[in-house]
């Protein structure tokens, strides 16, 4: 069940992911928040460049707040990596926070799916779709399909 502070923390996400657009490659421009208790312990935007990811600054920034917290995030996180380094969901899901609230999912094959199920199995809630028609503007040009998995 979504709240009016989850639509906050998800268009700060938003606000995030807004400012790298058309600067991240091949990759999308993601925001990604972090919150504990009421409080941001952590943000982040996908680097200009594709990398970081935005959920990678979030958790960096947070460190041991994000135990127990909520993130937020514009796009599903990822699966896979093409370098082979931990994915976002393995990141998330190591970092042990509770709850991943995501606007919108990502066809990619680093994605489409596989960052969330990681998520589910280490019983992590998922909440799909918050604010999906306020973030899916950002992701227009974002043509996963182009790409395959490593």
């Amino acid at each position: 069940m979504t709240t009016s502070d989850d639509e906050t923390w998800m268009r700060r996400a938003i606000s995030l992911a807004r400012t790298n657009v058309g600067l991240t490659g091949d990759n999308p421009s993601v925001g990604c928040v972090i919150v504990r208790d009421g409080v941001v312990v952590g943000e982040g935007a996908t680097a200009p460049g594709g990398r970081p990811h935005a959920e990678e600054q979030a958790l960096n920034q947070a460190g041991a707040s994000a135990r127990s917290a909520t993130a937020y995030v514009t796009l599903e996180p990822c699966g896979e990596r093409t370098a082979g380094h931990a994915s976002c969901g393995e990141r998330l899901a190591a970092a042990g926070v509770t709850r991943v609230v995501v606007a919108c999912t990502d066809a990619s094959a680093f994605a489409s799916g596989r960052g969330l199920q990681r998520l589910r199995e280490v019983g992590i809630a998922v909440d799909l779709e918050l604010l999906s028609a306020e973030a899916a503007p950002l992701y227009a040009d974002y043509h996963p399909y182009r790409r395959s998995p490593p």
